[in-house]
């Protein structure tokens, strides 16, 4: 498969992950009576990385998360010169993402920003959790999220079933972590959120980009020790 395509497959996959999991905190989760509140937020998330992983998995691998290209990188499960394309094309997905869901929201009267689905803590945690709260979560979450996804990709797991386990897996992830940072694990959804957010999302975002990567390449190293031979 051409890189072009691979990074497109990208764009796209990442475009639906923050389209359709902010989408689902921004316009559903708090309507009147019927809102989804954030175990339906979470299912979404999950559904978006399960139906693109079924959808464009054959052609980018379906990564859609800078953390998780490096976490595969450094468990010697993809290509270094790939790398970076990569990381772009998710970032320029998720922007894309976040501003269509900028647009539909703020079409609406009355509508006020606030948070836009953007990570933090301190006073932008969703239950006020410090900075090391949240560095823990984001680390050990993202690192867990590496670990299925090494895990259920593997050649020795059962074949077909791994977009089950990466969705869930993220949605589980999500399920914890929404009261401490609203979940992220994925600096490209952190940082299509943040531009549009009204608080100063912006200014801790670099926990964002720091937690997810360092628990993504412990990750990756933990899987070579166990995928060696004895």
């Amino acid at each position: 498969m051409s890189l072009s395509k691979k990074l497109a497959a990208e764009f796209i996959g990442t475009f639906w992950l923050v389209f359709g999991g902010c989408g689902s905190a921004v316009l559903a989760a708090g309507f009147p009576e019927l809102g989804i509140g954030f175990v339906g937020v979470s299912l979404a998330f999950g559904l978006t990385v399960l139906t693109m992983a079924y959808t464009i998995g054959h052609i980018s691998g379906c990564h859609l998360n800078p953390a998780v290209s490096i976490g595969l990188f450094s468990a010697g499960k993809f290509d270094k010169k790939e790398l970076a394309p990569y990381i772009v094309a998710q970032v320029i997905g998720g922007v894309v993402g976040a501003l269509l869901l900028y647009l539909i929201a703020t079409g609406k009267a009355g509508f006020e920003v606030g948070g836009f689905a953007s990570n933090g803590y301190g006073e932008l945690s969703p239950d006020g959790y410090g900075l090391v709260s949240a560095l823990l979560t984001e680390v050990v979450l993202t690192f867990m999220f590496l670990f299925i996804i090494l895990g259920s990709t593997s050649d020795k797991a059962p074949a077909g079933f791994a977009p089950i386990a990466i969705g869930l897996g993220l949605t589980l992830i999500h399920l914890i972590s929404i009261p401490v940072t609203n979940t992220s694990v994925n600096p490209a959804r952190s940082t299509a959120a943040a531009i549009f957010a009204d608080t100063a999302a912006m200014g801790q975002l670099w926990l964002f980009w720091v937690a997810p990567i360092v628990g993504a390449v412990l990750a990756g190293l933990a899987w070579r020790w166990f995928s060696s031979e004895d």
